[in-house]
């Protein structure tokens, strides 16, 4: 049976990285896309949390009802109402940065958040701690917000954009074991960064389609 994947996504143009990926990667797998730019907006414009999140779970219950073997949710800021929607569908829920988190809690101690949007700091400092926990080990998350390249790439200047999230991610790796980069739009500089910074960068789009192919791949055992 063809396997389907549901991505709910709070950024336009995260619709169309994850349908490259998919084609490039798992061309075999159908996957459809949602996308309400609102739930991100909201947030940022600091609308109250507990609608927004509501809101988010409406749009995984709806992923659901189509019927998919897996439903993934892009966004990191929306990382409290995934716990959520967990509980109310049949499906597995994966949030982008489980991967990443997993991985980063065993990379070392002192961890660095690299962040453009503040409302990521706190969704992405409570998973890896719960990441932490569930392996048994003690982590420090050390967050550093550049609120204004965030700015600059919703102005449509990435060159910018770039440039001071490349500044960021050097402060920040004078004090920290590893960092993360806490927002997929930052993924595209994490080959770079590596080069550049004496300490591991991480990214959660490949280790996300790392996990998507294992499960996928799982599924198809059991069929």
């Amino acid at each position: 049976m063809t396997q389907r994947i549901a991505f709910i996504h709070t950024v336009g143009f995260l619709a169309e990285t994850f349908r490259q990926l998919m084609r490039a990667e798992l061309p075999d797998v159908h996957c459809f896309h949602i996308l309400n730019e609102s739930l991100l907006q909201d947030l940022l414009r600091g609308g109250p949390q507990e609608a927004v999140y509501r809101r988010v779970v409406e749009q995984i219950l709806l992923a659901a009802d189509a019927q998919p073997d897996l439903i993934v949710v892009t966004c990191s800021s929306t990382s409290p109402a995934v716990d959520i929607a967990r509980r109310l569908v049949n499906q597995p829920v994966l949030k982008i940065d489980d991967p990443m988190a997993a991985q980063a809690v065993h990379a070392g101690a002192r961890i660095g958040l690299l962040c453009t949007a503040t409302s990521t700091v706190g969704p992405s400092t409570a998973l890896l701690h719960s990441h932490a926990a569930a392996q048994g080990v003690c982590v420090s998350v050390h967050p550093l917000v550049n609120s204004e390249a965030y700015g600059a790439l919703m102005a449509g200047d990435r060159s910018r954009h770039d440039q001071l999230v490349r500044a960021s991610a050097a402060q920040l790796a004078t004090d920290v074991d590893v960092i993360v980069l806490a927002q997929a739009s930052l993924a595209h500089l994490r080959d770079s960064l590596q080069a550049e910074l004496p300490c591991p960068v991480l990214a959660s789009p490949p280790l996300l389609m790392l996990e998507i192919a294992s499960r996928m791949a799982g599924e198809q055992k059991k069929v």
